[in-house]
């Protein structure tokens, strides 16, 4: 028989109590039978530097790491991930042998992984790609695909002085356009990312046209409450390859389970099926 210690992650947030994160995790401890755990914990703003130091006390492997909290995270750890210190924001904490706290951000690696699981032979460097939206999720998104090869991300913003500061501070292809031009900015793109909340439930619909938009082109929105974003359906109507923002969410966490537990999981269509039930 196996002898596993038992390992103990979760999740910090403010509020924390809707997070999908425990049952994800928890679906990946039973599916590997490993004696582990994986809590919400629902830490107050002010007190997230001493909940992270007292992790090593506890046990704990680490945690995840959700809003308010990325960036006091960042601001915390002890190490760095680069991918990390570029997005500004930290939502992997592992903790060392030595006690010490580093720090990672999965968001990009989920974005693009969904997209390689949804659109097998998707590229970041087929061509141009549209990114609406310049808050945390853009952060992720812009360099996500600026590392992954893609040849010009052109970033549109309803407030235009959010996306220079992120395109000054992650460099590379980003061209910065008027939220007036967002039609006109889909000629010749190869991906159009919704990284906005416009879509989500109880939210205005994101309104654009998208006549300009290749018949090859790829649409993801980042909203998964509805999956089935009026963006969505518009972009499966005229022929496009349309993706939901769950997979992003599935995504993200197998580096997370990877750190603590020892085995990188897969997304399974099970894994889905449980977590769309939740939605």
């Amino acid at each position: 028989m196996t002898v596993h210690t038992f390992r103990s992650a979760g999740v910090i947030g403010w509020p924390v109590a809707h997070s999908r994160s425990p049952k994800l995790h928890g679906y990946w401890l039973r599916q590997h039978g490993i004696e582990g755990a994986y809590l919400p914990m629902p830490v107050r703003p002010g007190d997230i530097p001493a909940a992270l130091r007292g992790l090593a006390a506890l046990g704990f492997a680490g945690c995840n790491v959700t809003v308010p909290h990325k960036e006091v995270a960042l601001a915390t750890v002890d190490t760095l991930d680069p991918i990390a210190r570029r997005i500004g924001a930290v939502n992997l904490v592992v903790v060392q042998p030595d006690h010490s706290l580093h720090g990672s951000n999965t968001d990009a690696f989920g974005f693009l992984e969904n997209l390689r699981e949804r659109v097998p032979g998707w590229r970041a460097d087929a061509g141009p790609a549209v990114v609406l939206g310049a808050g945390g999720s853009a952060r992720a998104v812009v360099a996500g695909l600026c590392d992954a090869g893609c040849p010009q991300v052109r970033l549109l913003n309803r407030t235009r002085e959010r996306a220079e500061a992120l395109a000054a501070e992650l460099g590379g292809p980003v061209q910065v356009l008027e939220w007036d031009t967002r039609a006109t900015a889909l000629d010749g793109a190869a991906l159009l990312v919704n990284s906005t909340t416009q879509g989500m439930h109880s939210q205005p619909a994101l309104d654009i046209d998208l006549a300009a938009l290749p018949a090859a082109a790829v649409v993801t929105d980042l909203v998964y409450v509805p999956l089935q974003t009026p963006l969505l359906a518009a972009a499966r109507a005229r022929g496009n390859v349309a993706v939901d923002g769950l997979g992003m969410l599935l995504h993200q966490a197998r580096p997370s389970f990877a750190a603590w537990f020892g085995v990188m999981p897969e997304v399974t269509s099970e894994l889905r099926a449980l977590i769309e039930a939740t939605l």
